[in-house]
């Protein structure tokens, strides 16, 4: 006689590293909130062309620097703009440079720190002295003399922060890497002549998954901050291209006279900001095999 599995029995595989990952991320009420917030900024990104009431270049010199109203519920800017409709284009320049300067920082970040990591020795050394030396500068400043070289448009400012902020995902990286190396699981990979390529990619660097990805949603709050600081100092993406941070400098010489125009981006950047930092704690605290269920 065959015995039955208990009907209300789980199949073993139900509960994975991933799915207890994801019971702990929903545990976590203001990483939750924090994920919500950010796919509100998303669908607002996505669709600004609906979604704002005016056009976000439009100029209207019969009613500068206007109050927030029904009609133009963030009021205008300097020049007549209606406000929110900037910010809500303004969302996709945020998004934008959040995302793609973390995927940068991320690739080169992660191969300098695995290379460093699991070949050591003069690479090691080369690597991390690069590293070291980055850290040493500030980085806002280091952006800052990168972007007066190259030039000050979007795409330039994505790259230049992109490329000076993989020092951390290199540190990381390479001290998970040195940890992992000797294991028995690599030593067994090696003894039946997996090349060192094969090994780095297919067995080492996966178990370097989980801080990555933590460091990667930090890296993205941290990037929106730096174009905005980029844009307030007029080193970032220029006028009249709707940025919060050009948005937020532009509106500063009327701080007393007409305030709105620097309070509404400078909220956008915070709530955005603080999102992706919660979020990156819920995740911390997720991925973490040591937290209970």
């Amino acid at each position: 006689m065959v015995a039955r599995r208990p009907a209300h029995a789980r199949p073993a595989y139900a509960d994975t590293f991933f799915r207890q990952a994801w019971r702990r991320f929903r545990r976590h009420k203001l990483a939750v909130a924090g994920a919500w917030v950010i796919a509100g900024l998303y669908f607002m990104a996505i669709f600004a062309p609906w979604l704002a009431p005016y056009d976000p270049l439009a100029l209207d010199m019969a009613h500068l620097r206007e109050k927030p109203s029904w009609e133009h519920p963030f009021g205008r800017d300097e020049v007549g703009r209606d406000l929110l409709s900037r910010i809500i284009y303004g969302s996709r320049i945020a998004l934008t440079v959040g995302f793609v300067t973390a995927g940068i920082s991320l690739v080169v970040g992660v191969m300098c720190g695995a290379v460093a990591g699991y070949f050591g020795g003069t690479y090691d050394m080369l690597l991390m002295r690069l590293v070291d030396s980055l850290m040493a500068f500030p980085t806002l400043l280091l952006i800052i003399a990168v972007v007066a070289v190259v030039g000050a448009n979007l795409w330039n400012v994505v790259i230049a922060i992109g490329l000076v902020t993989w020092s951390g995902y290199a540190r990381v990286v390479r001290a998970t890497v040195l940890s992992l190396r000797e294991q028995a699981f690599v030593e067994a990979a090696r003894a039946v002549g997996v090349g060192d390529l094969r090994l780095l990619f297919r067995h080492v660097l996966p178990n370097c998954l989980a801080p990555v990805v933590v460091l990667a949603t930090l890296n993205v709050s941290s990037a929106i901050l730096l174009e905005s600081a980029l844009s307030f100092l007029g080193m970032g993406v220029r006028p009249p291209t709707p940025a919060w941070g050009s948005i937020l400098g532009m509106g500063r010489q009327y701080i007393t006279t007409a305030p709105h125009i620097s309070a509404f981006p400078g909220i956008f950047i915070t709530i955005t900001v603080l999102a992706f930092n919660l979020v990156g704690d819920g995740l911390r605290d997720a991925l973490d095999p040591r937290m209970k269920l």
